[in-house]
């Protein structure tokens, strides 16, 4: 333990956005490669009082953006489950070029009130602003 982030147990920062508590991951991190890799975003996020939790989008691993694979699905349903929403954030359209099923996905996913795919944190404050979703 070298530097004053190591000590913060906490996977993220807390922010109230448009008076939404909102748990903001930070790009450097684990990799999330499976289902159990978001359980402590997802149970720290809970506690603390979090409606949503926003991922930078090169946290997750290759595999998250192939759907055969199941494991989108998993996460997503996994924040389903405890109620929380999701915000993946940063460029995916390399994913979404190679799999119209991704881009399906994606789209659909931002047709809703649950998981969002943005570009970028402020898009994503504009929009939680903008929808009152939280």
């Amino acid at each position: 333990m070298t530097d004053a982030s190591s000590a913060d147990e906490s996977p993220f920062r807390l922010e109230t956005i448009g008076g939404v508590p909102v748990a903001v991951c930070p790009a450097e991190g684990p990799a999330i490669a499976a289902e159990a890799d978001v359980m402590d975003i997802v149970g720290n996020a809970t506690y603390q009082g979090a409606r949503w939790a926003v991922i930078p989008a090169e946290r997750f691993a290759d595999a998250f953006f192939q759907l055969r694979t199941r494991l989108a699905g998993d996460i997503v349903q996994k924040f389903v489950n405890y109620r929380l929403g999701l915000a993946i954030i940063g460029d995916i359209s390399h994913h979404t070029a190679a799999s119209s099923s991704l881009r399906d996905f994606v789209h659909e996913c931002d047709t809703g009130h649950q998981t969002w795919f943005l570009p970028d944190l402020p898009t994503f404050h504009q929009r939680l602003k903008t929808t009152r979703a939280g």
